[in-house]
C-alpha cells in the first residue's frame, strides 16, 4: 500500500510541474502548440484543465481555472498522504 501511495503521490507532484509549465508557457504568445514537445504537453495537460474550465469561465482576459486545478491536485496528494497514514500506524500495532 505504502509504494501505491508514493507512486501516485509522486505521479501528482510530477502532473503539478507539468501544468506549471503549461501555464507558464501559455504567457508567451509564439509558442506553437502543433510542434512535438508542447503538443504533448497539450494532450496531456489540457483534458484536465478544460474540467476547470467548463465551470470557471475565464474573467477579464484571465484564465483563473488552474487554480482549482492546483487545489483539488494539491488536495488529492494531501489526502494520500493522511491515508497512508493512517494505514502505518494501524499496521503499527500488529
Amino acid at each position: 500500500m505504502d509504494i501505491l501511495v508514493q507512486t501516485l503521490t509522486t505521479f501528482l507532484s510530477i502532473y503539478t510541474i507539468l501544468l506549471i509549465v503549461r501555464i507558464l508557457l501559455s504567457w508567451f504568445p509564439n509558442v506553437d502548440w502543433f510542434s512535438p514537445p508542447f503538443s504533448v504537453l497539450s494532450q496531456l495537460t489540457d483534458p484536465y484543465l478544460n474540467l476547470f474550465r467548463s465551470i470557471i469561465p475565464p474573467l477579464g482576459g484571465i484564465d483563473i481555472s488552474p487554480i482549482l486545478a492546483f487545489l483539488l491536485l494539491s488536495f488529492v496528494r494531501q489526502g494520500l498522504v493522511a491515508i497512508a497514514a493512517a494505514t502505518a500506524s494501524s499496521y503499527a500495532y500488529f
